[in-house]
């Protein structure tokens, strides 16, 4: 069989399955997968299909709602839960406006298990991958050469991965962290606080948080400091008590009446501590929490720095979309700005004494 006829039968087998797999190809035609995979690339510069994993589709939104024939896409991200949960259902928005469909891999924060998940999605035959990795911006290294050989469109959320570390460039959608936190001091400043204490958890956001932190004290002329105290999460956590009053002695020798907390657990639990020692919140202390997933829930309502994780996910899974629909174009580099809810954890800056604190250093 001519390659001109191979192409035809292609074609229409495309127009009929929405999809097309190699294997069933080459077994359809009589030919090799090589063979096969010859085609789908000639087809694919001529812009009649478009190659995927494992196979091919159409170019264009109506080939994806031919009944049979909707797009898969892969995402993989380090958790279901907390902060990803968000993210996955604005991925899902998006691929339902375009009847696609997801497949889910969860890593678990463990990097060979994100390969592993890497490969399962692929070999489901997806059309492209939205990938939440995770390992950190200057980690990208630790995956090799394992991006780079993703024969589908890639999306990155929240990762930004590129030369040296990787051969490709990648689309990616990210949110400015950094400029979350200098919503809060910008919060802070407004209110009338000059001294900040900031407690940052060790997460892939540290590096983002604290360059926000410290471009906007330099402008604002705000005094802070980074404490070395790890806030426990819940009151079941061992030495809690210990911890917390720890950072509360901290605040006291700066002289800091606001702190800048990452994420809303530790808030949480901190200001329960601060009410139990006799504080008033936002009178005596006034608190601004970075995550926002739970933050509302407080004794006292957080304050908080809300990342537009929907918008995230629905904003990275269009992007891959279109791309899959149209023309290859430029590789997109996409900030998203958080925003701030205020709630009744802050307030002014007031002349009272912080009369807790001292009973916490005795």
């Amino acid at each position: 069989m001519l390659a001109p006829e191979r192409h035809e039968l292609i074609l229409r087998s495309l127009r009929r399955h929405g999809r097309l797999r190699v294997n069933e190809l080459a077994a359809e035609l009589g030919v090799s997968a090589i063979t096969v995979r010859r085609d789908l690339a000639e087809l694919d510069g001529a812009g009649l299909l478009r190659r995927v994993h494992g196979g091919a589709i159409g170019t264009s939104p109506s080939d994806a709602s031919t009944p049979g024939s909707a797009l898969t896409l892969g995402i993989v991200v380090p958790s279901a839960g907390r902060y990803y949960t968000d993210i996955i259902r604005g991925a899902e928005a998006a691929a339902a406006r375009y009847g696609a469909r997801l497949v889910l891999g969860v890593s678990n924060y463990d990097p060979e298990v994100e390969l592993e998940r890497i490969d399962k999605v692929l070999g489901v035959g997806v059309a492209g991958v939205l990938m939440g990795t995770a390992l950190g911006d200057g980690e990208a290294a630790l995956l090799g050469s394992r991006l780079d050989d993703i024969d589908v469109p890639l999306v990155l959320m929240e990762r930004a991965f590129g030369f040296p570390e990787v051969a490709g460039d990648y689309d990616h959608v990210r949110t400015d962290h950094a400029y979350g936190a200098m919503l809060a001091l910008r919060h802070f400043a407004g209110l009338g606080h000059e001294r900040i204490a900031v407690s940052l958890q060790p997460t892939k956001t540290e590096y983002w948080l604290r360059r926000g932190v410290e471009t906007a004290a330099a402008t604002l002329g705000i005094d802070f400091f980074l404490s070395r105290v790890e806030l426990p999460q819940s009151r079941d956590d061992p030495a809690s008590l210990a911890q917390l009053d720890a950072f509360l002695a901290e605040c006291e020798t700066f002289g800091a009446r606001a702190a800048l907390i990452h994420s809303d657990e530790h808030a949480a639990r901190l200001v329960e501590r601060a009410l139990e020692l006799g504080l008033r919140i936002p009178e005596d202390f006034a608190v601004v929490v970075y995550n926002d997933v739970t933050a509302a829930l407080a004794v006292v309502p957080l304050t908080a720095v809300c990342p537009p994780r929907f918008a995230l996910g629905e904003t990275a899974c269009d992007l891959l979309l279109r791309k899959l629909h149209s023309k290859p174009g430029p590789v997109q580099h996409l900030s998203l700005l958080p925003t701030l809810n205020v709630r009744a954890s802050c307030g002014a800056q007031t002349v009272d004494s912080l009369h807790g604190l001292r009973a916490v250093q005795g």
